[in-house]
C-alpha cells in the first residue's frame, strides 16, 4: 500500500449547510460513533454528554477548502461529502479527547468537560444490554483511542482497510497502522476464544452489536445523581455567594474600596453623615482675606495653604486613615484626646511636602489632626491626634508640622510677623531669626523633646501682633506656652526677669513631655536670706495646665544664689490646685546644707502666708512667709503655714 493510500477521499469543497443538512439528518449515527471512540474510563454520563458536544461542535464555520472538482470515487467512499466532513470532524474531536491530560501542558477543548449541553441533577446513560454488549464493551476498553475508531468505521460504516486508514489519516490519528494492526490482533484473538466456546450458541456480529441499544446515545435512562454530595455542595455555594456579597459590599462603601484609601482599614458601615465628613470635596477652607477682620484669632480663621492643598487624592487618604486607620499606621494622641472620626467636615490648615513626606493638617474645632505619608507610597503613614478646644490668639500661633532627624518645623499662623528661636538655658544670649516659606513653615530648628540631653533647650519665639510669644516643644502638635508671674496675673515669658528664672528651671520641662500641655508658667513666690551669710536664694513655682482641664502638674524649685546651679525639686503634685487659679497659694520646704556643713530646714509660702511653722525632727516657728531653722543630717519635719485669713494651709510634698 502506498503513502498516497493514506490520504483523505478528496470529497470537493463543503458548504456550511450542506455539512448542517447531514449532521442533522446523520445526528443520532454521528453521535454514536462519538460515543463508541470516546473512552469507556469516562463514564457513561459524561461520554454520553460529551459524544452530543463533539457532533455540535463538528459544524464548520464557513465554506471548507477542497480541489473543485473532485477525483473519482472508490466505491468504498462516503457518498454525501457532507457527512463525510462532519464525521471526520467528530472522529478529530474523539480521538483528542482520548489524549490523556499533561501537566505541563494546556488541555485542549476536547479534553475538557463539555460546556453545552448540560443537565442538572440528573445522571443519562443508555438503556444496559446483555452479556454479549457488556463483552463488546469490554473490548473497545481495551483499545486505543485510534483501534476504537478503526473497529467503529470496519463495523458501522462499514469501510474497508484502505478507506479506514485514509479517514483516520484525515482524522488526525498519529499512525492510523499501527491502529488498524492493534485491531485486528485483537479480533484474532477474540475470534480464537469464540470458536472454543462456540457450544454455548450463535453470537450477533460486531457490526449488529454496535447498533445496539447498549450504545445508543440518543436513547437514554435518567437517574438522579448523589443526592448527598449535592446538598452539601449547595451549601458551600451559598456560603460563597454570601461571601461575595460581603467583600462587594464593603468594596461599594466610600472611598470606592481599599486601593484609593491609602493605609487606612476597610470601612464596615454607611452613614450620611460620616460620608460628608470624608468627602475631600466637603472639606472646609478659610479664605486668606477672612482673619484680618475676624473679632476672633484662632484656628477656624487659618487659611488653607500649602503646594497640595488642591490634591483631592491625598486628602481622600487623610479623611479615610483618619476614619479608620489600618494596622500598619502609626498613630498617636495626647492623654485626654478622642481619636474617632470628624462629627462634619473639617477644615483644611495645610497641605504640602516638608521633609520628604506628605503632610495633611486638619481641624475639626476640638482637634488638631496631621496625617503623613511618604512621597513614595503610603506604607509608614502616621496619624497623631492634639487637643485644640478653645485655643485662642497665643495658643493658635503655630501647629508642629514636621519632625525629622531631631529637627521641628512650625506651621505659624497668619497673623505672625517674625519667627526667631531662644535658647532658654542661655537667657542673656539674643534670640537668632528663624526663616520661613510663602506658606508660614518655618526652617528646621533642634528640638528639646527629641534630645537625649538638657544641654539646650530652643524654644520658637513669634511676633504676633504688638506682643512677642515663647512657645516650647514638649513632643505634641501644639507647643506649649511659657508664662511668667502669679496666678493673678501671668504674662508672657519674655522679659529679662523670666528669662533669668526659665534658664534655671527650663530642664524641668522634660518631666510633662507629652501629656498634653496647654501652657506653663513659671511664679517666683519668694524670695529668702540663707543662714551663714550664704546669699539669697528664690523660690519658684511652675506649674503645667493641661487641654482637658486636669492633670495639671505642679513643681516647686528651690534656686540657690549660685545663677550658674540648676533649680533644686523640693515638692511635686499632680493633683493640688496649688499655684494656680483655683488656690494661688503655695507652700513647700526643704533640707539645705550650709557652704559651711551646717544643715537647715527651709520654707516659704506665698504673699498671703503670715507664718510658718514645722514639726516633728525638727520644730521651729517663724513670722512671715519665710522660714530657716537648724537641723539635723536627715531630718524629716512636718510643714504647715497659718494664712492672713487664719486658715491653716499644710506644704505640698
Amino acid at each position: 500500500m502506498s503513502t498516497q493510500d493514506l490520504d483523505p477521499s478528496p470529497v470537493g469543497p463543503v458548504d456550511v449547510e450542506q455539512a448542517e443538512a447531514a449532521l442533522v439528518e446523520r445526528y443520532p449515527r454521528l453521535v454514536r460513533i462519538a460515543y463508541l471512540v470516546l473512552p469507556p474510563s469516562m463514564g457513561r454520563n459524561r461520554r454520553v454528554l460529551t459524544a452530543h458536544a463533539l457532533v455540535q461542535r463538528a459544524l464548520p464555520r464557513r465554506r471548507t477548502g477542497g480541489p473543485p472538482v473532485p477525483e473519482p470515487r472508490r466505491p468504498e467512499d462516503a457518498v454525501d461529502p457532507g457527512y463525510a466532513y462532519v464525521r471526520t470532524e467528530v472522529l478529530r474531536q474523539a480521538l483528542v479527547a482520548c489524549l490523556p491530560l499533561r501537566r505541563l501542558a494546556l488541555p485542549r477543548r476536547a479534553q475538557l468537560p463539555p460546556l453545552l449541553p448540560q443537565v442538572w441533577g440528573l445522571r443519562l446513560f443508555p438503556r444496559a444490554g446483555g452479556a454479549e454488549e457488556l463483552a463488546l464493551d469490554q473490548l473497545l476498553s481495551d483499545l486505543s483511542g485510534p483501534a476504537r475508531a478503526a473497529y467503529v468505521l470496519r463495523g458501522l460504516e462499514r469501510q474497508g482497510d484502505p478507506e479506514v486508514l485514509r479517514v483516520l489519516a484525515a482524522a488526525g490519528a498519529p499512525d492510523p497502522r499501527a491502529a488498524l494492526a492493534e485491531l485486528t490482533a485483537r479480533e484474532r484473538a477474540e475470534a480464537s476464544a469464540g470458536a472454543s466456546g462456540a457450544a454455548d450458541g450463535p453470537r450477533r456480529s460486531g457490526a449488529a452489536l454496535l447498533e445496539s441499544a447498549e450504545f445508543d446515545p440518543c436513547v437514554l435512562q435518567a437517574r438522579p445523581g448523589d443526592l448527598l454530595r449535592r446538598r452539601q455542595h449547595g451549601r458551600a455555594a451559598l456560603v460563597g455567594v454570601a461571601a461575595l456579597l460581603v467583600c462587594g459590599a464593603l468594596l461599594g462603601l466610600p472611598g470606592d474600596g481599599w486601593g484609593r484609601d491609602g493605609a487606612a482599614a476597610p470601612s464596615y458601615a454607611r452613614n450620611p453623615a460620616a460620608e460628608a465628613a470624608l468627602d475631600p470635596a466637603k472639606v472646609r477652607r478659610v479664605n486668606p482675606a477672612v482673619w484680618p477682620g475676624a473679632t476672633r484669632r484662632d484656628f477656624s480663621v487659618w487659611p488653607a495653604r500649602g503646594g497640595l492643598a488642591g490634591d483631592a487624592k491625598l486628602l481622600r487618604r487623610a479623611l479615610a486613615v483618619w476614619a479608620r486607620p489600618g494596622g500598619a499606621v502609626e498613630s498617636s494622641a495626647t492623654p485626654g484626646t478622642p481619636v474617632g472620626p470628624p462629627m462634619g467636615p473639617p477644615q483644611l490648615l495645610f497641605a504640602g511636602l516638608v521633609d520628604g513626606a506628605r503632610v495633611v493638617l486638619l481641624h475639626d474645632g476640638l482637634r488638631i489632626v496631621r496625617y503623613a505619608e511618604p512621597v513614595d507610597g503610603t506604607a509608614g503613614a502616621a496619624l497623631d491626634f492634639a487637643r485644640t478646644d478653645a485655643a485662642e490668639g497665643p495658643e493658635a500661633a503655630a501647629v508642629v508640622v514636621s519632625r525629622a532627624a531631631g529637627n521641628v518645623r512650625y506651621l505659624t499662623a497668619p497673623w505672625v510677623t517674625a519667627a526667631s528661636v531662644r535658647d532658654l538655658l542661655m537667657p542673656r544670649k539674643a534670640a537668632w531669626p528663624l526663616g520661613r516659606d510663602a506658606d508660614g513653615v518655618t526652617d528646621a530648628m533642634p528640638s528639646p523633646a527629641l534630645a537625649k540631653e538638657c544641654a539646650r533647650w530652643n524654644a520658637l519665639e513669634v511676633r504676633g501682633g504688638e506682643r512677642d510669644l515663647l512657645l516650647s516643644d514638649l513632643g505634641e502638635l501644639t507647643p506649649a506656652r511659657l508664662l511668667w508671674g502669679s496666678p493673678a496675673a501671668p504674662a508672657e515669658a519674655t522679659d529679662p526677669a523670666a528669662r533669668e528664672v526659665w534658664g534655671r528651671t527650663a530642664c524641668q520641662l522634660s518631666t510633662v513631655l507629652g501629656q498634653g500641655v496647654r501652657s506653663v508658667r513659671a511664679w517666683r513666690f519668694a524670695r529668702q536670706s540663707l543662714p551663714e551669710g550664704a546669699g539669697r536664694a528664690a523660690w519658684v513655682c511652675t506649674r503645667a495646665e493641661t487641654w482637658r482641664g486636669t492633670g495639671a502638674r505642679v513643681l516647686v524649685q528651690f534656686l540657690s544664689p549660685d545663677p550658674r546651679a540648676g533649680a533644686a525639686q523640693a515638692a511635686r503634685s499632680e493633683t493640688a490646685p496649688a499655684c494656680g487659679p483655683r488656690e494661688p497659694r503655695v507652700v513647700a520646704g526643704a533640707l539645705w546644707q550650709a557652704p559651711g556643713g551646717g544643715w537647715y530646714v527651709l520654707a516659704a509660702g506665698g504673699p498671703d502666708v503670715a507664718s510658718l511653722e514645722v514639726t516633728g525632727g525638727v520644730t521651729a516657728r517663724a513670722e512671715g512667709g519665710v522660714l530657716a531653722a537648724r537641723a539635723e543630717p536627715g531630718a524629716r519635719a512636718e510643714l504647715s503655714a497659718l494664712l492672713e485669713d487664719g486658715r491653716r494651709m499644710p506644704a505640698l510634698k
